[in-house]
């Protein structure tokens, strides 16, 4: 499964399931992501893609910071099921 930078998906596994987060790049096999809180843009996640469900939003990484990320992602998760990032 390809994912865009930018996409926002979900974590199906691991101790962070639940959360929202962004797709920042694809390495390896592996997707790097970000939340803003517990995984800032200068601390990505690498996540296996099997462990992610991708949503049909997308954010635009220009000018990107943490705090941006985080209140972007928690008022998008408003409109979805699922556990808040805040």
């Amino acid at each position: 499964m390809e994912f865009e930078k930018g996409t926002v998906v979900i974590s199906k596994a691991g101790r962070d399931k639940g959360y929202y987060m962004v797709v920042l790049d694809e390495a390896d096999g592996y997707v790097i992501v970000a939340d803003g809180k517990e995984r800032p843009l200068d601390r990505p996640k690498r996540k296996n893609p099997k462990h992610l469900q991708k949503t049909n939003r997308r954010l635009s990484l220009e000018q990107l910071t943490d705090k941006k990320l985080r209140t972007t992602l928690r008022d998008q998760s408003l409109s979805f099921r699922g556990k808040e990032i805040s």
